[in-house]
């Protein structure tokens, strides 16, 4: 019995990662007089790195292997991280990253029905509360139980720490969570710790590789507007709702990719 769904972030919820994280990381870097320029094709591969930080640590090291080391490397990274951060909560709060379709309706659904949530992410806190708020309204916070972000755990996406915390902190088994994910790495993260994963790609995720996943969609699609299903079970609605979201843990162990 499904009794708890666990959210990804960055291009689960929302579209954040080209029109959101993409663009702030170069204001950032535009700030701090640097000439570096994430374009898209660049920050696509980019997103094979988990964590921010680790993001521009990899940047800097297979894209700038010349660039001079600085003093305190890994303050002035954080530095550059907490910039970015400033400029993406801005993005946020100007509107400029709508929810991805289904999630509100899933959401709401999911309360009125009893089902506890969780958010679990690699992305900081202050992104995740940015989001809520900018989307949900700031009571959207008290919604999830649990709000695993960022440095709270020691490996980031793809091992299974977040999960495996986030589990401990519901005191709930893994056979009783389902995860959303985007990305071949939240499904490996989530599959390590144990809990079936539904996968809504997107356009940077499209070519990964979702093996574990028990289903992947197009999105969580709406009344009127079908998810597109690519393996597993076809939303007998068009859409995901909490009766799919059951089907989908009874059938975890028989259907995985």
């Amino acid at each position: 019995m499904l009794k708890a769904i666990l959210f990804d972030v960055d291009g689960t919820l929302a579209e954040t990662e080209r029109d959101g994280h993409r663009i702030a990381f170069n204001q950032a870097f535009a700030e701090a007089g640097l000439e570096w320029t994430w374009d898209v094709d660049v920050y696509g591969d980019l997103l094979a790195i988990t964590g921010g930080k680790e993001r521009i640590r990899h940047f800097i090291d297979h894209y700038q292997p010349s660039y001079p080391p600085q003093a305190n490397e890994s303050t002035w990274i954080a530095g550059l991280h907490k910039a970015k951060t400033t400029h993406y909560l801005r993005l946020l709060a100007e509107g400029a990253i709508p929810l991805r379709p289904g999630v509100r309706r899933l959401l709401d659904e999911a309360r009125a029905q009893g089902l506890r949530l969780a958010i679990v992410t690699t992305t900081t806190p202050e992104n995740v509360t940015g989001l809520l708020e900018a989307t949900l309204g700031t009571e959207s916070i008290d919604w999830f139980e649990v709000i695993a972000a960022g440095d709270i755990v020691p490996q980031k996406k793809p091992a299974g720490d977040i999960y495996i915390y986030t589990l401990a902190q519901l005191q709930l088994h893994a056979d009783q969570c389902l995860a959303i994910e985007d990305s071949g790495n939240g499904v490996y993260s989530a599959k390590a710790a144990g809990i079936p994963v539904l996968v809504t790609k997107n356009a940077y995720t499209h070519d990964d590789q979702f093996t574990g996943a028990v289903a992947i969609l197009s999105d969580l699609g709406e009344p009127g507007d079908a998810a597109q299903a690519h393996f597993g079970l076809n939303p007998a609605n068009g859409y995901v709702d909490c009766a799919y979201l059951q089907a989908l843990v009874r059938s975890a162990d028989e259907f995985a990719l």
